[in-house]
């Protein structure tokens, strides 16, 4: 039998660049025994109380569609837990994670050459869903310490721009926005009357301080959260935005026609440990954040010190990232070369998501390669 040709696939596949966490993550099946600092994904498990309360869901039958907004539990649940921004229905929807949430955003915003602005470093998915949507991904330069800075974002602003994506605290700089740096960004927003897409899936993991959103300063802001990070449901695709009723409305009707609505177990157990903040796991990660980032000053390593998430992103002190990351590779270790989340090649990310002897091992590699390739 002969093989059938398919047709030409679509120009916007060919934009797209498949991800570099995802390669080191399927890298790691091959590599015995590695020490793994890749992947972006809390090594607590799921709260008991979240996993019996979705058996609970599947066993009472809650297992049907709900609606594309989201069933009544969550949403009722997400009013009580942001009270000081006093949503209304009609200003909350219930997405597939995060990446469902900025899918739809930008389907929603994006004609064809329309830009979307963000910081450099940004997360993967804010260059690639703007392409995938038709938009053009601008990016201002916030090295070396990853302060926003309103001018550089300023000189970005062009006829086309439609809105500016931020992560705070940030994936991959570990990063957090103050409010004085959030209202210099409110006052190019507003001048151009953009939106601000503020990613706050880490909103939790701020060690120091709690975390600012620029919501609290800017009427036109969609904030986007979910439990993937907060309560480890990174498989349970479950998320949601808030913001203008509009952009909801407009964001509501997509939804209808491609993820149709969020799993609906999933969304009965979030209801439940919504506003549950994992204390215990938040303060372990703090001790870790503290022992990498001093493992790698010791090392030699130029680094900025993370105030919130699970991500830390050293410049690599000889060669390019992948130059770098290949030589770590070599000794076993996995990390992602920073170009995955720049248009620079001078950094990489670890995550210590992880456990500490898994740290510590990585930190024994890291000091082992400072200095340039180990041979052999």
């Amino acid at each position: 039998m002969c093989a059938s040709q398919l047709p030409p696939l679509s120009d916007r596949v060919g934009m797209m660049e498949a991800s570099g966490v995802r390669k080191v993550f399927d890298l790691a099946r091959s590599i015995d025994n590695p020490v793994n600092l890749s992947i972006g994904q809390p090594h607590f498990d799921v709260p008991d109380e979240a996993k019996e309360a979705a058996v609970e869901a599947i066993r009472a039958g809650k297992n049907a569609y709900t609606q594309t907004q989201g069933g009544p539990e969550l949403r009722a649940a997400l009013i009580d837990y942001l009270p000081q921004r006093r949503y209304q229905e009609e200003q909350l929807l219930v997405v597939c994670g995060v990446s469902g949430g900025l899918t739809l955003a930008f389907l929603a915003l994006l004609n064809p050459g329309d830009e979307i602005i963000t910081s450099d470093p940004y997360f993967v998915s804010y260059k690639q869903l703007t392409l995938l949507c038709g938009g053009k991904p601008v990016y201002f330069n916030t090295y070396p310490d990853f302060r926003l800075d309103p001018d550089r974002i300023a000189a970005c602003v062009t006829p086309r721009t439609k809105a500016i994506v931020l992560s705070s605290p940030c994936n991959p700089t570990g990063v957090i926005y103050t409010e004085e740096e959030l209202k210099g960004l409110t006052e190019v927003a507003r001048k151009h009357n953009l939106l601000v897409i503020s990613d706050e899936i880490y909103t939790d993991y701020a060690y120091d301080a709690p975390a600012v959103s620029i919501a609290d300063y800017y009427e036109n802001t969609m904030i986007m959260g979910g439990f993937s990070k907060s309560h480890a449901m990174t498989g349970w695709r479950l998320g949601y935005v808030a913001g203008p009723s509009e952009l909801i409305a407009a964001m509501t009707k997509l939804q209808q026609f491609t993820y149709v609505c969020a799993p609906s177990f999933a969304q009965v157990a979030a209801a439940k440990v919504m506003g549950t903040r994992m204390t215990e796991a938040i303060a372990d990660y703090k001790q870790k954040r503290d022992r990498i980032y001093t493992g790698l000053v010791d090392a030699g390593y130029e680094v900025t010190r993370p105030e919130g998430a699970f991500y830390v992103f050293p410049k690599a002190p000889w060669g390019t990232d992948m130059e770098f990351v290949t030589e770590a590779i070599r000794n076993k270790l996995l990390i992602i070369p920073g170009s995955t989340f720049s248009e620079q090649d001078t950094h990489f990310r670890i995550s210590y998501a992880a456990e500490d002897d898994t740290i510590e091992r990585g930190l024994e590699i890291l000091a082992k390669i400072a200095g340039g390739p180990t041979g052999g």
